[in-house]
């Protein structure tokens, strides 16, 4: 009682001024957990591969959900539009395989995840997600890409620089460089403060033992050195990736965006996953999906028709490809 009385007498000689300080600065909970309400839905209620499972993932959603998988040229607009859309996704499968989460983002009110179709001893199609939460905690907005069957390597380069050939450089804002921590504000840094600047301000973000995976490529790019050239290489006057939406993760992050070449009023949408080391916070992954040009695209379909479990041509042996990659 004693030890009691004397917390009571101190907490009543601070100044009003010292409480608000601490009250205002207690680390809140988050409200809600799109990371966590992602991994059940997927992992146990196994919402792309069973009917019920579709349902409860309807039911998470607000009335007014968009869910944007760009492997088909429209958005799925309202519930009954989504649940019809998740039951024919069911349906697809034939009962074959599952969806493995392969990477998921520490997002409270957004988060993205890696994925990838397995089957038996095989594990084929991967792709990126983008999840987003309303104030009550229902998904209000989905954008998924499958990635592409044919990797067009450098004939996506060749194709963006001859359509923006005669583009003049953008005059860029005052610029003041600065050490963001948290994995999306290095993801707003680098695509809303430092694109179009030397490309060493962005390198100074990454870790040395970078892995970026880019879906236009058949092979993963390893080490500063590869992604600086891969930089280098989609850096020129005429084209822009503008960010769209962002998660809040801490970790690892993801966000959506388009690119947009010059004043063409169409653009490529996509969505890039980062993930950063958790003591010297720099990025150690990226996995970067662009959405294909015809939808559905011809061999993805045809993959998926004839290998429903699998979604590709040639799968691999399951494990084969750590986290997904």
């Amino acid at each position: 009682m004693k030890y009691l009385h004397t917390l009571l007498l101190l907490s009543l000689s601070q100044p009003a001024s010292s409480i608000a300080f601490f009250q205002n600065n207690k680390k809140t909970t988050p409200k809600f957990s799109a990371s966590n309400l992602i991994s059940s839905l997927i992992t146990d209620e196994k919402c792309f591969t069973t009917e019920t499972g579709a349902k409860t993932f309807v039911d998470s959603c607000a009335t007014n959900i968009v869910y944007e998988d760009c492997y088909h040229p429209q958005p799925f607009v309202g519930r009954p539009a989504v649940e019809e859309y998740l039951k024919e996704k069911v349906a697809m499968r034939k009962g074959k395989g599952d969806v493995r989460l392969d990477k998921i983002s520490d997002g409270s009110k957004a988060c993205g995840y890696a994925w990838t179709y397995t089957c038996d001893n095989l594990e084929g199609l991967r792709g990126t997600t983008f999840v987003e939460l309303n104030e009550n905690g229902e998904i209000v907005y989905v954008r998924e890409i499958p990635e592409p069957i044919f990797k067009p390597g450098d004939l996506t380069l060749d194709l963006l620089k001859a359509v923006t050939a005669g583009a003049e450089p953008k005059q860029l804002p005052d610029f003041t460089p600065r050490n963001p921590k948290d994995a999306n504000d290095v993801v707003k840094y680098l695509f809303n403060e430092v694109q179009g600047r030397d490309v060493d301000i962005s390198l100074e973000m990454f870790s040395d033992d970078i892995k970026y995976r880019d879906f236009n490529y058949d092979e993963i790019l390893n080490g500063k050195a590869e992604v600086k050239k891969f930089i280098e290489d989609f850096s020129f006057p005429g084209i822009e990736f503008k960010a769209d939406r962002f998660d809040d993760g801490v970790l690892s992050t993801c966000f959506t965006w388009d690119v947009v070449l010059m004043d063409a009023p169409d653009t490529i949408k996509g969505i890039s996953f980062y993930e950063l080391d958790p003591d010297t916070r720099k990025v150690t992954y990226v996995r970067d999906i662009p959405e294909s040009a015809i939808k559905p695209p011809i061999l993805g379909k045809l993959a998926r028709q004839l290998r429903p479990g699998l979604g590709v041509f040639d799968p691999v042996p399951f494990g084969s490809r750590e986290g997904g990659m």
